[in-house]
């Protein structure tokens, strides 16, 4: 079978989400999906946890401070499957179009359980991917759980191989390389805008280079979507810290692109202000620089190195109300061999 590779246009969101308000930034994301395939854009990506919002009082607050904007992000966060996602699936579907979005996903059976999600839906309106992120970064870790790898996987869409991390996530060299395993050619990566980060740390160029260094070491195309720090999420937070406008007006914090499998950005990027970036790919151009380095295939030592992949679903509890024929089965095989045996 002959090798056919797509050409598409992509387009990168960055935009605040209503924060904490999760049917307006639902109809907000719904807006920006028709836009983006009036442009004629084949795949939308939105940043990280879009729907409703980020938990900046992480780091402005202690936790004691933080805990009543927990409980906030808590009712507003929403289930999977459930009536908020199926809104940007008729979206996805009524305008052709894959998206890729971020959400506060709560567990449905744990009302203080949260994770930092990232949903992969295609142009058909169908979900093809649920991938909580695996370790929450630093002051995360006060709002979200840890994922696990069970949909830490690569989807074939009518684009091509589609692959999706959130933030840090994009940083864990194993989780990348887990994806371009699996035949990555296009890779979603979503951020937040971090203005409380170090003061000498360029959170913009941060963002960049790590999106570079995947499609450069993958030989993929990677499109960047990154959140922006509205003036409504200042004002929410100054409400309770009143060094919040300082440390969330900061510049150079948010980046959104699309980069080729050379590692540079293609067209112009947005630094700080909302708006859709849009870009042409083609996925051809992934091919001449594998002959040099192909890190999944001839360039690597697989006698030498070895990656598992635990794709278990990690649960709570594990129940056993109904035995399958098999294991009646078995129970029976066992009760007449102990039988035999107590009569021999």
């Amino acid at each position: 079978m002959m090798l056919k590779l797509n050409a598409f246009k992509a387009a990168a969101v960055q935009a605040s989400p209503v924060f904490l308000d999760t049917l307006a930034t639902v109809e907000k994301a719904c807006d920006l999906i028709a836009e983006a395939a009036r442009e004629e854009a084949k795949l939308v990506a939105f940043p990280e946890v879009f729907i409703p919002g980020y938990p900046y009082w992480n780091w402005l607050m202690n936790p004691v401070e933080g805990s009543p904007w927990f409980e906030k992000l808590c009712k507003s966060a929403i289930e999977i499957p459930g009536p908020e996602i199926q809104r940007i699936q008729r979206a996805a579907r009524a305008n052709s179009i894959n998206v890729v979005i971020g959400v506060n996903e709560r567990s449905p059976v744990g009302i203080g359980t949260l994770y930092n999600t990232v949903v992969t839906i295609s142009d058909e309106g169908e979900i093809l991917g649920r991938h909580r992120k695996l370790v929450p970064t630093w002051a995360e870790k006060l709002t979200w759980s840890n994922g696990d790898a069970s949909s830490l996987k690569v989807h074939q869409t009518s684009i091509g191989p589609l692959g999706a991390l959130a933030c840090g996530e994009n940083t864990n060299t194993l989780a990348r390389f887990s994806l371009l395993a699996q035949g990555e050619l296009v890779h979603v990566a979503s951020y937040i805008a971090l203005p409380v980060a170090p003061s000498d740390y360029d959170m913009a160029e941060a963002i960049k280079l790590r999106a570079a260094a995947h499609s450069f070491e993958g030989k993929v195309f990677t499109i960047v979507s990154c959140s922006t720090v509205s003036e409504e999420i200042i004002e929410a937070m100054a409400e309770t810290h009143p060094q919040a406008r300082q440390l969330l007006a900061r510049k150079n914090s948010a980046f959104s692109g699309i980069l080729g499998p050379d590692g540079r950005v293609i067209g112009d990027p947005l630094i700080d202000k909302e708006g859709i970036v849009y870009a042409d790919i083609d996925l051809s151009r992934c091919i001449q620089p594998r002959q040099m380095h192909d890190i999944t295939g001839h360039y690597n030592r697989f006698d030498i190195f070895d990656l598992k992949v635990n794709r278990r679903a990690l649960n709570a509890a594990t129940f056993f109300d109904n035995l399958t024929a098999h294991a009646v089965k078995r129970e029976e095989d066992v009760l007449t061999d102990n039988r035999k045996e107590g009569t021999e």
